[in-house]
């Protein structure tokens, strides 16, 4: 374990700054300047505090919690990555965590870690949150995990087991919560990092949802980072988190959109299309584990809602078109339905949204998914018609019963962009 993980972000490890250790007081602490908490609250596994607050700290600021890798420490995660210098543009707080056992890596793998308020790392950083809340009048509503190799995997984690405090997470180099589980102490899951621990959508999503039995709120959105050359926590977690928070989020694994942002990457986008889809997968081909650039902290911002500018979004359609014939009889009907893409743009995987009339239910359909069978309805391209070019059509279609109103549905949005019809 210890080999492997010492070439974590080895390039990151720079000489950590002075850090001013403070009490937990009601006055905040210096701003501008990574400044460490004591005292902070409940913490378990004795973690250590550390918080950067800019001079331009907004009002009820929003708070980002950063999370270091093996062998790192939070001033590491400080000196290596960018989060203090945008939040000096953004006004948001962020809280290192820093570990103190030997390893220097975070509790991912003990029952206690994968449980809601179980005793480990996961109830010292809750505590920190609700330190910073509590001393800046912090928006409750907008925290947010990130981390990196053991931080993914903490990302993860915290997303399971408190998804009332987070409103989204960024995972580089990460697996899926539960993946790293163990019971004997260890905190290296070989199985997991070799990438052989596979279940299905369903059996990831229960994994997550065990961590805090019986909640029924709102998830965090998840967004994912992996390159297809990590050679310590191996490629396939990163489909295994896919399914898992696809799941959690309730979508279907099937895309609504992909690109390419930067060369070499593909970005899939799940139950949405735009900047802050439910789930975002960045897949960095030739890239091994240590894939943390420059840079990268602005698209995670974008996908938070942090900041005002940050990389152009993603084109979308310019404009669409749809076309409905329909066939009923008594208490049937059928609807050929025809999606054209009248935009500049190409369309890479698309969601059609309608409502149908009142008393209508689909029993059948073909060339999409549709879910729900009434009521407002979603049809998800299939694997063979998911790209439509400008000019190009698409045609799909479905069975229905009806109780006398047998018209076609009024209104079409292809990807959250509102269709013409007829």
């Amino acid at each position: 374990m210890g080999g492997a993980l010492a070439l974590l972000l080895a390039a990151a490890l720079l000489a950590a700054p002075a850090a001013e250790a403070r009490p937990q007081a009601a006055a905040p602490v210096p701003t501008a300047t990574l400044t460490e908490v004591t005292g902070f609250g409940t913490n378990p596994s004795g973690l250590r505090m550390y918080v950067y607050v800019p001079a331009s700290v907004t009002a009820h600021p929003a708070v980002l919690v950063a999370v270091h890798w093996c062998t790192g420490s939070g001033p590491d995660m400080y000196n290596g990555t960018e989060y203090d210098t945008l939040a000096d543009q953004y006004g948001y707080i962020v809280i290192y965590p820093s570990v103190t056992r030997s390893s220097k890596c975070f509790d991912v793998s003990s029952p206690q870690a994968l449980k809601r308020g179980g005793g480990s790392d996961p109830v010292g950083i809750k505590s920190m949150i609700d330190w910073v809340t509590a001393t800046y009048s912090a928006d409750t509503g907008r925290v947010y995990a990130t981390g990196i190799s053991s931080g993914a995997m903490m990302t993860n984690v915290l997303l399971g087991d408190y998804p009332d405090v987070f409103a989204a997470g960024a995972a580089f180099s990460g697996v899926p919560f539960g993946c790293f589980a163990t019971t004997d102490g260890s905190e290296w899951n070989s199985a997991c990092s070799g990438g052989t621990v596979i279940h299905t959508a369903q059996e990831w999503g229960d994994i997550a949802r065990a961590a805090y039995p019986g909640y029924t709120g709102a998830r965090p959105r998840m967004q994912l980072w992996h390159g297809t050359e990590d050679d310590v926590l191996r490629y396939p977690n990163f489909g295994e988190e896919i399914k898992q928070w696809t799941n959690v989020r309730g979508l279907n694994q099937t895309p609504a959109a992909t690109d390419s942002p930067a060369s070499g990457w593909t970005r899939t986008r799940y139950g949405g299309t735009g900047d802050q889809a439910p789930v975002e997968a960045i897949s960095l081909q030739g890239v091994g584990h240590n894939l943390y650039a420059w840079g990268m902290a602005e698209r995670v911002l974008t996908f938070f809602g942090l900041n005002s500018s940050g990389p152009t979004p993603q084109p979308q359609p310019g404009s669409c078109r749809v076309t409905v014939t329909t066939n009923a009889w008594s208490t049937g009907l059928t609807a050929s339905v025809t999606v054209t893409n009248t935009g500049s743009t190409a369309v890479n995987g698309w969601q059609l949204a309608f409502t149908l009339p009142s008393g209508q239910t689909i029993t059948n359909g073909w060339g999409a998914t549709y879910t729900p069978a009434s009521g407002a309805v979603t049809a998800t391209n299939a694997s063979y018609n998911g790209g439509i070019a400008p000019n190009a059509s698409a045609s799909i279609g479905y069975q229905a019963t009806h109780t006398g109103n047998s018209a076609a549905p009024g209104a079409f949005t292809l990807n959250g962009s509102a269709c013409s019809t007829g």
